[in-house]
């Protein structure tokens, strides 16, 4: 909701220099703009294809993500799925159900996916599963939480991505003042101190950190 802003020259040359979506993460983008309050809250072009590739070098047979939105960035991870993979992913906001469901169908994901409406809090004690490549887009206040209840269900040699971890660049300053700011400082510090992991802060977009568990 608060991605950072680099020069819009800067951006617009590193989208004339991304693959680009195809007719159905297009007609996603267009819908999301006209029907939501935060379309900015859309992982786009350049983070999209991302996530793509790190799913596709990854090969998965689960991932989980969390934080679904409009469904943009589950389409986009579940392009590297093995063949038989499951794609679950936790939306809180039940209002954006319907909308989800028709364009996995009209994306022809249904059957891969598990759309979860809910607490993704409440949700995640209860999976047994483990997973190969986690999505981390949801709650920033709850994203300490979410890193200790995702490393438990996440394979050796797996990976979390986590998106926003830049905050409009508001996670650098001093003092922090606000909560959501915060605890994504809290959560980058969390990462950065943990023995059993390898990790990069990726200065794409909006800030991405990649965590391998090793």
């Amino acid at each position: 909701m608060n991605p950072f802003e680099f020069p819009e020259s800067i951006t617009r040359y590193a989208e004339a220099h991304t693959t680009d979506e195809d007719p159905v993460l297009q007609e996603l983008f267009r819908t999301t703009h006209l029907k939501t309050v935060h379309p900015q809250m859309l992982s786009g072009k350049v983070q999209g294809q991302f996530l793509s590739l790190i799913s596709q070098m990854i090969r998965p047979k689960r991932i989980l993500e969390i934080g679904t939105f409009t469904g943009y960035s589950a389409y986009c991870l579940s392009k590297g799925l093995q063949e038989g993979g499951r794609l679950v992913t936790i939306e809180v906001n039940e209002e954006l159900e319907e909308m989800v469901r028709a364009f996995f169908n009209k994306a022809g994901i249904a059957h891969k996916t598990e759309l979860m409406i809910g607490d993704a809090l409440d949700l995640l004690p209860g999976m047994k599963e483990e997973f190969d490549l986690i999505f981390i887009d949801a709650n920033k206040e709850h994203y300490p939480d979410y890193y200790k209840l995702c490393m438990k269900v996440l394979k050796k040699g797996s990976f979390i991505v986590a998106d926003n971890v830049l905050w409009g660049g508001k996670v650098a300053e001093a003092p922090i003042l606000d909560e959501s700011t915060r605890k994504l400082d809290e959560f980058n510090t969390i990462v950065q101190q943990d023995a059993q992991i390898e990790n990069v802060f990726l200065t794409i977009r909006d800030g991405l950190m990649l965590i391998r568990k090793n």
